[in-house]
């Protein structure tokens, strides 16, 4: 969430970060919004005023014996608090609004982000790894697991519907390994605190990570009002909800591994063979906290342990910087990190790994203490995959496929795997 001190401090640097993003401008109808509240405080601290400089004169008017004088204070009294309660009731309504208008607001892009109004604008940063040469057709991942015995769709579709998708054997194995694999990596070699967290969460917990109220249509709701997380970024971020940490104590560094569950509304259409794009799937994921200084190094270090997975199993790929239009909401800057699948002869999406600033501090209440300030920070927030574990499994497969249909295990897996160094079904 923005700060409307700084909106209207900055309003025209707010329509602009608005219009690289696509959106129509805000400011002026945001400011006209705080002006009406502030002028509502006003009016109810005026009254709230009079009525205790009245409640003063009725004990100087009875001690005078002036009774009229006190019964008309008296009257004015009880006028005056009815119109207080039905002031506070109007401040309530007004602050939702405001606070509605500027949390369906997105984050103001950092000036080094390209500008652009989709993906086709994306800017790559580097590219790793060579593109395997098989001398043979790549198939895809489910060609590859159906005709293994392995992977099952239609099985999984008279279970649930479409997009999910049955594992089993040494791909159930295998999906499992890499999962492992990740976190071994991250809490291991990079500094991230594993942490088991809830896959069901309050909607207080979204609005903080900025999924709701723009975006429920993407998520799964109980019948008991909470959510299925759509990613472990909703969780690891909210550890610090509502708490005020010591600057020494930053940065903290968390990650999970868990089911991720999300209606991929309005992605009719799109990837609907195969597993790259599911209602359930597991993913690693990378949060950081962070002082204000110290969030655009921290989201390099961040972004080179989520390239590391890929660079250990081996699999080619590029890291794009995500231009205004295509970025997410809740971003300041993103870099998507993009594996090469050779069944489609393209490199698509594994991870995305964000700095939010402290947009999503000042919806959680996050704030840190900085050595010699008595006023307090909100602390900067980073999120990204590190990585979708069902998108690795599918780079896994098709990289490392060969003719007769069986896939060789990445030699860094192999332990997880009991030594097994192919799948033939």
């Amino acid at each position: 969430m923005l700060d409307i001190k700084w909106i209207r401090d900055n309003p025209g640097r707010l329509d602009e970060a608005l219009r690289k993003r696509g959106a129509a401008p805000a400011a002026i109808d945001l400011i006209k919004l705080d002006e009406a509240r502030r002028d509502h405080l006003k009016r109810l601290q005026e009254l709230q005023s009079r009525r205790n400089d009245a409640s003063k004169e009725i004990g100087k008017a009875k001690g005078s014996g002036d009774n009229a004088r006190a019964e008309a204070l008296i009257a004015e009294v009880a006028e005056i608090k009815a119109d207080i309660q039905a002031g506070e009731e109007t401040e309530r309504r007004i602050d939702a609004e405001l606070e509605d208008a500027l949390a369906r607001l997105p984050n103001v892009p950092l000036d080094d982000v390209p500008e652009g109004p989709d993906e086709t604008a994306n800017v790559e940063v580097r590219r790793v790894g060579t593109p395997p040469d098989f001398g043979f057709a790549p198939k895809e991942h489910y060609e590859l697991g159906e005709a293994l015995g392995l992977m099952d769709f239609e099985q999984a579709g008279k279970i649930s519907g479409a997009r999910f998708t049955i594992l089993r054997g040494q791909l159930a194995r295998l999906d499992r390994a890499l999962g492992q694999f990740m976190l071994d990596l991250h809490t291991g070699e990079h500094g991230y605190q594993e942490v088991v967290a809830p896959i069901l969460v309050r909607p207080e917990a979204l609005f903080g990570t900025n999924q709701l109220p723009k975006f429920e249509e993407d998520l799964f709701k109980t019948t008991d009002g909470r959510y299925l997380i759509p990613t472990a970024e909703v969780p690891l971020t909210n550890l610090v909800r509502e708490a005020t940490l010591d600057e020494a104590e930053l940065p903290l560094r968390f990650t999970a591994l868990t089911p991720c569950f999300r209606s991929e509304a309005g992605s009719a259409g799109r990837d609907t063979r195969g597993m790259l794009r599911q209602h359930q799937f597991y993913k690693v994921e990378l949060v950081s906290i962070t002082s204000d200084e110290a969030s655009i190094d921290e989201h390099e270090r961040m972004t080179a342990c989520a390239e590391e997975v890929l660079k250990r199993l081996g699999l080619p790929f590029r890291t794009v910087v995500l231009c205004t239009g295509d970025m997410g909401f809740g971003a300041r800057k993103t870099y998507d990190i993009e594996v090469w699948l050779p069944g489609q002869g393209a490199y698509r999406e594994i991870s995305s790994c964000s700095v939010c600033g402290d947009f999503q501090a000042r919806r959680m209440g996050a704030r840190y203490r900085k050595e010699g300030e008595k006023a307090q920070r909100f602390v900067h927030t980073l999120n990204g995959s590190g990585t979708a574990v069902g998108r690795a499994l599918i780079a896994v497969m098709e990289n490392y496929q060969n003719a007769d249909g069986s896939i060789t295990v990445p030699e860094v897996l192999r332990p997880y795997m009991g030594g097994l160094e192919r799948i033939a079904g």
